[in-house]
């Protein structure tokens, strides 16, 4: 990684990144490879390909700022900004802050907090509670020494209690900060500070967080969550084990369950159903978990079966005792929902339990289309060439179902077959390419976007494709989205520019801003 100087300017950054794109654009070797090693969308690609990518300013920029360390230009403009003479202490503690902990939507980036209070230690001075955050065990000793009652008292600017400074600060995630922000955390405890402080994040206005969500749920930290949990923290707060269950590692839902978390009622079920986590099912069921409990998408087998899960879970909760027979609130078994989501196995399992078929005409359609299967798609509309048009709504809406699901292979065939692209469903009731968007797929998004699909595609929160990037993007839905190549997926298809009034993440929003300025 390289180093800003000590005073870095914007100006020079900004020819840094021109003389780049000139070099990008004579096809030197060294600015190539640059891209290369920088640029996500080009690691796997030669110098020949980059070349005609059709890089832009933007691209330059996004490199510049990846090898000094950031993960867009926009955020190298602004830590150049607080780096500036005559910016304020205040702004540079609000950056912190919102690095730290997080905001809204956007995760914590504690790399950019170590950074920016490495080059300012005396950043925090007077800010017991922000001490917390960074593990300085001899300011919280000191305070607490002064002022018995500060360990509960919020902090003035973020609202948050000394103790939620420690269990939501991200730079709990570095190793050199962590041993002193677990022990900052024990001795607020062992001063009296209250294991079920709240606050609430006032981006979100949501309901308040409990400080063991902030270990437990946010920064999956297990040893902060044990000891929270052994001070008395209340497991059941609604939020933590829900989110615990969204890491490969059970160990903090473990943790929770021995403490006494239920799993009824927090949907925690339903949440590990959304990944491939038979450790954290198993362990679940068999601490309380109903295979039959109703929740907000059906009941737990149907819940597995439309986020195409493997047999494998399929098996722990039908040996839990799920009904293989149960059905969603339109009727559609068990048995059918696998057979047209193209689950063959699981179809053989449930019948294997108990399930009675019920096969309706059209359904071997759904499953080969399901399946990706283009040879069996083409062979059955060759022999019935208004087999679409007779399927029912319900069964349309398989489309953006999948689409949910990231079964790019059976969206394509579904589409290449004459699928109505506009169908709407799925958890957000959107069209295929608002699903795309929202999993940050951007082949997905330009294959459909190919085929006729169009930005102002709705959803069922009134927007359109636009809004699904701008929460898409800043919530991070999907493990590894590319949403800024979805947003250039939309502007190459003749998408125009979105609204001013969308917000998106650093990098999304410095290239729209790039086009709105561009010289005609």
């Amino acid at each position: 990684m390289n180093t800003l100087p000590d005073r870095p300017h914007l100006d020079h950054l900004k020819k840094q990144a021109k003389s780049l794109l000139d070099g990008i654009r004579r096809g030197d070797p060294d600015a190539l490879e640059r891209i290369r090693l920088a640029l996500p969308a080009a690691a796997r690609l030669d110098h020949a390909a980059i070349a005609v990518m059709g890089l832009r300013l933007h691209d330059a920029q996004s490199c510049l700022a990846r090898e000094y360390g950031f993960d867009s230009w926009s955020q190298l403009k602004d830590y150049v900004a607080l780096q500036a003479v005559s910016a304020d202490a205040a702004t540079r503690k609000r950056q912190w802050r919102q690095w730290a902990f997080g905001h809204g939507y956007q995760e914590a980036k504690p790399a950019l907090a170590e950074r920016l209070l490495r080059e300012h230690p005396n950043l925090l001075d007077g800010e017991p509670a922000l001490a917390c955050a960074i593990g300085d065990v001899a300011t919280v000793q000191a305070t607490i020494a002064a002022d018995p009652a500060w360990v509960n008292r919020p902090h003035a600017d973020s609202g948050m209690p000394p103790l939620a400074c420690a269990s939501f600060s991200g730079l709990i995630a570095l190793p050199a900060y962590a041993p002193g922000i677990r022990a900052c955390a024990d001795l607020l405890l062992a001063a009296g500070a209250n294991p079920d402080a709240r606050w609430t994040d006032p981006e979100l206005q949501d309901d308040p967080l409990s400080v063991l969500y902030g270990a437990a749920g946010r920064n999956h930290d297990a040893a902060l969550t044990r000891r929270l949990l052994q001070a008395g923290s209340d497991p059941n707060d609604n939020e933590s084990l829900y989110h615990a269950t969204e890491i490969a590692d059970a160990t903090i839902v473990r943790l929770l369950l021995d403490a006494g978390a239920r799993v009824v009622g927090c949907n925690a079920l339903f949440r590990a159903l959304d990944y491939e986590r038979p450790d954290t099912v198993r362990l679940l069921l068999a601490r309380g978990g109903d295979p039959n409990e109703p929740g907000p998408s059906g009941f737990p087998l149907l819940h597995a079966i439309r986020r195409r899960r493997s047999p494998a879970i399929i098996g722990l909760l039908l040996d839990a005792g799920a009904d293989p027979s149960v059905r969603n609130g339109h009727g559609t078994s068990a048995y059918r929902m696998a057979r047209c989501f193209g689950l063959t196995e699981v179809a053989e399992q449930l019948v294997r339990a108990g399930a009675v078929p019920d096969d309706r005409p059209g359904d071997a359609f759904l499953n080969a289309c399901a399946r990706g299967d283009r040879a069996g798609v083409q062979a059955m509309l060759a022999d019935d060439p208004e087999l679409i048009g007779k399927l029912s709504p319900a069964a349309l809406r398989l489309l953006p179902e999948l689409a949910s699901a990231n079964a790019e292979e059976a969206v394509r065939t579904m589409v290449e077959a004459g699928w109505p692209i506009a169908t709407r469903g799925g958890d957000i009731d959107g069209s295929a390419l608002n699903w795309a968007v929202f999993r940050g797929n951007a082949s997905l998004a330009r294959f459909l976007l190919a085929h006729g699909a169009r930005y102002d595609e709705r959803h069922g929160f009134k927007d359109n494709v636009y809004g699904t990037l701008s929460f898409a993007s800043i919530a991070e839905t999907t493990p590894g989205g590319d949403w800024l190549a979805c947003a250039k997926a939309l502007i190459d298809a003749g998408s125009p520019l979105p609204a001013e009034h969308y917000v998106f993440p650093e990098d999304i929003a410095a290239y729209f801003d790039e086009l709105r300025h561009r010289s005609p």
